[in-house]
């Protein structure tokens, strides 16, 4: 129980994940580290910036942590006997990392870590509030790290599964150079100059897969770099694995920009990690990617109002510093998997690009239909609906009769019946899910960021306004996500629509006004003593007892005698971590469902 003198952080409620197991207390002795992102400096209104791309010196001035916060931190972690891992980034990315034992950390912030056993695997939790002395209570944005229990799952879904789509006459699949073509992507640029970000919460790729996938294509593989965060790392293993995303993303987003370099954020499958990854990447100063690519994600149920308020603020910065950040929106329709209608997470954060998928069917290298992706309950379709999280932003004012957040903005083709081939582990697959189409449209945003001389950043607010109906994006009009229909014009099945990109390059190009060489925006910060928005951009009251989720990675394939279960009994030997040590860092993310040759 916390001390009295205590102040629970708003929206940190946990409650154990559904059909969790307790198994008894943590081991008091255990060392973890926890990450405590503070608030910024000063509110962040991006209207102040009036479209100005702040450098990452001048962002972390004006809106990183304020050093006396830091200096609290540091008094905070002496007095309960816990120690600072200092990064030295941690007034840009207002996150500071403290390890300590669990006793000293459950004494510390309030809180009682307990191990558990889920079918998704291992892990240490806590239910209720994280608490914090009345001195942080102003300046703790979150706390992340204590409960490290699995966060999210990828978008993606190899063909031949159970309930594949019979939307298409047929089983088509693509090269990611043929689904650009079909959408028009601009010619003469290759995203040379840019760096296009791809976040994983688990799996790899090997490199021999890189150079032989893009040699297939006629093309020199991109420069890719791996970086650790949270002691993610770059953990190849089998098909079976979330190495179906990594690899979908990497060969996605580098066969549509073969110039621009890629950079894979590794991080542990955790509320920690997540948020960690994307902070890391959006201040990646060495690196600076101008988009960033994810397709993980959860129903908005499933996190606490605290992460979701926190990601969303590291969004806001990305747009500050001229970042795109595109988002797959789900592959379950409008449920997400659950009951009743959901939006999934990060998809659902007004400051992301939110991608829907559809059916792409073509002739002679011209579409010949394009519907919303619906496959059937078994099969999977487009995520898409409105948050119960986030009101609706200004870009999306002229939809009537909703209060929340959208989803999603735009799509792309996303049926595995018309799928993407791809290299996974040494063998080919068609695969689709909203998953491609977040790097698909994170490759054509480097394309346009070359060819227009500029970081398009946040580009919801543009896109929204282009004139109809040659607003530069094909607008699909048939099919359903189970609760929404398409129509013309926005929908919560596929957005604005798939794009047309050369349309999109000369419409955008009429619209913005470009940077300083570079697109790294002013010298100076705003005035410090400007005008600042003292009203939240999200709803001031949002849950804050979401409930872990229920897993929704069982297998697919029935028939398929390979297909990966995980074992329940703690002496299993079959088990893949270590039944004794929940914390085990090998544990590995959900057994994804098994390709069907």
């Amino acid at each position: 129980m916390p001390a009295n003198d205590r102040i629970a952080i708003p929206g940190s409620e946990r409650a154990p994940m559904r059909g969790a197991t307790l198994v008894g207390p943590t081991d008091p002795n255990q060392l973890i580290e926890v990450s405590v992102v503070l608030k910024q400096r000063r509110p962040l209104d991006l209207n102040d910036l009036q479209g100005r791309i702040l450098s990452h010196d001048d962002y972390a001035s004006a809106y990183g942590a304020d050093p006396e916060n830091i200096q609290r931190i540091h008094t905070f972690a002496a007095n309960n006997n816990l120690q600072v891992v200092e990064h030295g980034d941690e007034i840009a990315r207002r996150t500071i990392k403290v390890q300590g034992t669990v006793a000293n950390l459950e004494k510390a912030f309030g809180v009682t870590l307990n191990d558990y056993r889920h079918a998704r695997g291992h892990y240490r939790g806590r239910t209720g509030a994280v608490y914090v002395p009345p001195e942080l209570a102003d300046v703790v944005q979150g706390v992340f790290g204590l409960d490290n229990r699995p966060q999210a799952k990828p978008h993606f879904r190899y063909r031949g599964l159970s309930g594949a789509s019979d939307a298409a006459a047929a089983d088509i699949s693509y090269t990611p150079i043929q689904v650009a073509q079909l959408y028009n992507f601009p010619t003469g640029v290759t995203g040379a100059g840019q760096t296009i970000g791809i976040i994983e919460l688990g799996g790899g790729y090997k490199p021999a897969d890189i150079t032989n996938y893009f040699k297939s294509l006629g093309l020199t593989a991109p420069k890719v770099t791996s970086v650790s965060v949270d002691g993610g790392t770059n953990s190849p293993t089998n098909a079976n694995s979330a190495d179906g995303e990594v690899l979908l993303d990497i060969e996605v987003a580098g066969a549509v920009a073969p110039g621009a370099n890629i950079v894979v954020y590794f991080t542990p499958n955790t509320s920690q990690g997540f948020q960690d990854a994307l902070s890391t990447a959006i201040h990646d100063s060495t690196n600076n990617p101008s988009a960033i690519s994810i397709s993980w994600g959860a129903p908005e149920d499933d996190w606490t109002s605290q992460l979701m308020q926190s990601f969303d603020q590291v969004a806001q910065a990305a747009a500050a510093l001229g970042v795109t950040i595109t988002v797959a929106s789900g592959d379950d329709g409008s449920s997400d998997g659950e009951s009743g209608d959901h939006v999934d997470f990060p998809s659902s954060s007004p400051h992301v690009l939110a991608c829907g998928g559809t059916t792409l069917e073509s002739s002679g290298g011209v579409i010949t239909s394009e519907t919303v992706w619906n496959s059937g309950s078994s099969g999977g379709a487009t995520g898409g609906g409105f948050s119960t999280i986030f009101a609706q932003p200004s870009y999306q004012s002229s939809i009537s009769g909703q209060t929340g957040r959208g989803v999603p903005d735009v799509a792309g083709n996303a049926d595995p019946a018309t799928g993407y081939n791809v290299l996974v582990d040494g063998e080919q697959f068609a695969v689709g899910g909203t998953s491609a189409v977040a790097p698909l449209w994170a490759g054509l945003i480097a394309l346009l960021n070359q060819k227009l001389n500029t970081r398009l950043g946040y580009i919801n607010p543009a896109i929204y306004t282009l004139p109809e109906p040659d607003n530069g994006f094909n607008d699909i009009t048939e099919g359903n996500n189970g609760t929404y229909s398409a129509g013309p014009g926005w929908d919560a099945t596929t957005g604005l629509g798939s794009p047309i990109g050369a349309t999109l390059a000369s419409l955008l190009a009429a619209s913005i006004t470009t940077p300083p060489t570079g697109g790294n925006g002013p010298s100076t910060p705003p005035d410090p003593t400007g005008p600042t928005d003292p009203t939240p951009p999200t709803d001031p009251t949002p849950p804050t007892d979401p409930t872990g989720p229920t897993d929704p990675t069982e297998p697919t394939d029935p028939t398929d005698p390979t297909q990966p279960t995980w074992p329940t009994d703690p002496t299993d030997p079959t088990d893949p971590c270590d039944p004794t040590d929940p914390t085990d860092p090998t544990w590995p993310t959900d057994p994804w469902d098994k390709p069907a040759n």
